[in-house]
């Protein structure tokens, strides 16, 4: 991949974009992973005005770190690039503290700490949209390829709310690759990607069972039609792993289905 014409196309893309709406510029939701700092990176180099905002929720230290350290450079590197943070770890709980103790008693852990994870990611993008409502921004989704279009890894209305998706037609390889060019921390570039929601340092990995290079390659055999039976063990297993992600998350992937009422039902 030529990075830097990729990464001129996306900043001229976002510019043109932003033009046509009379916003003033954009926000970045900076979680100390590859994709945020990436899209932050573009944002700034359009010209515009580019917030980028930080929002721990009993966040791993190393990860506040990472993110800060990234944003330090970008608003030293960039005059139209500012930084704002808001702690939302008191408003998050005080959130689950607004429910009866019954409500979801029994449920197994996995499932409370996925729906946890989710709320987090929800309360997050309410902080950014009021961040953008207060500044005339729109927000700059951070998801890429294989978590938006593959395997749904994503949160529906929480990450995945965003007004525009800069780097969703990039892999998570082309991330780092764009990342590496855009000169992005190295404490970024090495880190385990992690959507940091569980307030610990569990890894995407850990939570999908493949890498991503092998999700990627899974894209492709899936798109191409590969004969499971061609492939190694692990990658059958990867393979596996990906389309069943990606059939229990196409409800993200896809419009919401509406309710079309026939002239012949309303008469």
């Amino acid at each position: 991949m030529n990075a830097e014409k990729v990464a001129q196309y996306i900043v001229e893309w976002m510019d043109a974009y932003l033009t046509g709406t009379g916003a003033a510029g954009f926000v970045v939701g900076v979680s100390g992973g590859i994709d945020s700092a990436v899209v932050s990176s573009l944002a700034a180099m359009t010209g515009r005005r580019t917030l980028c905002v930080t929002l721990p929720i009993h966040q791993a230290r190393s990860q506040v770190d990472r993110a800060a350290e990234h944003v330090a450079r970008l608003t030293a590197r960039f005059s139209n690039a500012e930084a704002a943070h808001a702690d939302l770890t008191a408003p998050y709980e005080a959130f689950r503290a607004a429910f009866d103790p019954s409500v979801g008693a029994g449920a197994p852990q996995a499932t409370v700490d996925l729906a946890g994870a989710n709320a987090r990611s929800r309360l997050r993008m309410t902080a950014l949209y009021y961040f953008a409502g207060m500044n005339n921004l729109l927000v700059a989704g951070t998801g890429n390829k294989i978590e938006d279009f593959g395997v749904g890894f994503f949160t529906k209305y929480g990450d995945g709310g965003v007004d525009i998706s800069p780097i969703a037609d990039l892999t998570k390889t082309e991330v780092y690759e764009l990342g590496r060019w855009l000169g992005v921390p190295e404490s970024i570039l090495t880190a385990a990607p992690t959507d940091g929601l569980f307030g610990d340092d569990r890894t995407d990995e850990q939570q999908i069972g493949a890498t991503y290079p092998e999700l990627e390659r899974a894209m492709r055999q899936d798109a191409e039609g590969t004969d499971p039976q061609t492939l190694s063990e692990r990658e059958q297993r990867v393979l596996e792993i990906y389309r069943r992600r990606n059939r229990a998350n196409r409800h993200k992937m896809e419009p919401i289905p509406v309710c079309r009422i026939p002239d012949s039902v309303r008469e």
